[in-house]
């Protein structure tokens, strides 16, 4: 009998229909989309859940204008239509566009201070324009005056009246169109000198003055020295200008070297002891080319200069600065150990504590060259240095 073999069960089960949305299921599908899109982007209906967002609140771009603060106060919060008539808002259009001009324009905030004059206003333009060195009348006995200032300022306009001498010949320098200098050639003074530090007088010192130019820049030197100390040893360097010898560096040295310099880009004096700076006047020496100032001014006009007179100039030390009144004398006959000489003694006496007395010799015949040069300290102590050897021939007249 045959065998009969049933089919797999797969065989006798229908084969299967593919599914297929009806058209609700695919409405439903893209109204829930749909809806799912509004959310994100803030229109979903407000039945939903969603709070209502405005699209043009959302994605609106902020503009910032820069104004003065004049048209920021109407800008910055409009009053509503119903509180603030028309005619008083309109008016703020034109003065929010007018505002601005002004402001930048410096001139009309310049021009708008206080009406009282300024400080600077009342100070002196210098009304005189007096000579190189204050000059008072003649001393009449009476009390020494106050200092007066250093000498006033030379015109910038004013050109030297002639050419600087080469080599040793004198320089004559004629400053502002008001009075000469005749500086001294080129020359080397000796001196012996007597003195006394502390209780114990010194004897045997000797010293020289080198005096050099060549009618532009000069190089002075002063030295006292015994032969176990230096008394003094001074510099100054510097050029010659309008207003005479104009020093840029002076310094003394003993043991150690201290200096100050003419910064008179600054209009001051800086010391190298760290001293503070003091104000530079004009005319200004230091110790050592002071008298080589001063034997100018009586070489040149030595009429203007009779017994009496005052002669201030700011004169600066290694430490300090401060304005130097000499008094003219008359000539004096001086017995030095390089002979017998006329001299115009020039003294510049102690004015307050600590200040040292000066006294000056300078010789007419000799072009008013120093002859005799005496200093004299608070506490006694002095260096009196007398011309030790002859005045060579080249230095009279």
């Amino acid at each position: 009998m045959p065998t009969t073999v049933a089919p797999p069960s797969s065989a006798l089960a229908p084969s299967p229909v593919p599914w297929r949305p009806s058209w609700r299921a695919l409405a439903l599908l893209i109204l829930l989309v749909a809806l799912a899109h509004m959310a994100l982007l803030g229109l979903a209906p407000a039945g939903l859940g969603a709070e209502p967002v405005s699209p043009i609140t959302k994605f609106s771009t902020r503009t910032i204008v820069i104004a003065p603060p004049v048209a920021e106060t109407p800008a910055a919060a409009p009053p509503p239509a119903a509180t603030a008539p028309p005619a008083a808002t309109k008016p703020l259009r034109p003065r929010a566009v007018h505002a601005p001009r002004p402001k930048p324009d410096p001139v009309p905030a310049a021009a708008s201070p206080s009406p009282d004059p300024a400080p600077e206003a009342t100070a002196p333009k210098d009304p005189e324009s007096p000579d190189l060195v204050a000059q008072a009348a003649p001393d009449s006995g009476a009390a020494p005056t106050p200092e007066p200032p250093a000498s006033a300022a030379v015109a910038p306009s004013a050109t030297p009246a002639s050419a600087p001498a080469a080599g040793t010949g004198e320089a004559t320098t004629t400053m502002a169109g008001t009075q000469s200098l005749r500086i001294p050639g080129s020359v080397t003074l000796d001196f012996e000198a007597t003195g006394q530090i502390g209780a114990s007088p010194q004897r045997g010192v000797f010293g020289e003055l080198v005096w050099l130019h060549d009618g532009t820049r000069y190089d002075g030197r002063l030295t006292l020295k015994a032969v176990f100390f230096t008394l003094l040893n001074w510099r100054s360097t510097g050029q010659i200008g309008l207003s005479g010898l104009e020093p840029e560096r002076y310094s003394e040295s003993r043991k150690a070297e201290v200096a100050s310099h003419f910064a008179r880009d600054r209009g001051e004096v800086v010391f190298s002891n760290n001293a503070p700076p003091v104000p530079l006047k004009p005319g200004a020496q230091d110790r050592m080319s002071v008298m080589m100032q001063l034997g100018g001014l009586l070489a040149a006009s030595p009429e203007r200069y009779p017994a009496g007179t005052r002669i201030a100039i700011q004169t600066v030390g290694a430490r300090d600065a401060d304005v130097w009144v000499f008094v003219v004398g008359d000539e004096e006959k001086l017995s030095l150990p390089a002979g017998e000489y006329l001299a115009r003694k020039l003294t510049r006496d102690p004015r307050k504590p600590f200040d040292r007395k000066v006294e000056l010799w300078l010789a007419p015949a000799y072009g008013y060259l120093p002859v005799r040069i005496r200093q004299t300290e608070p506490n006694g102590d002095f260096a009196d240095a007398q011309l030790r050897k002859p005045l060579p021939a080249a230095s009279a007249g």
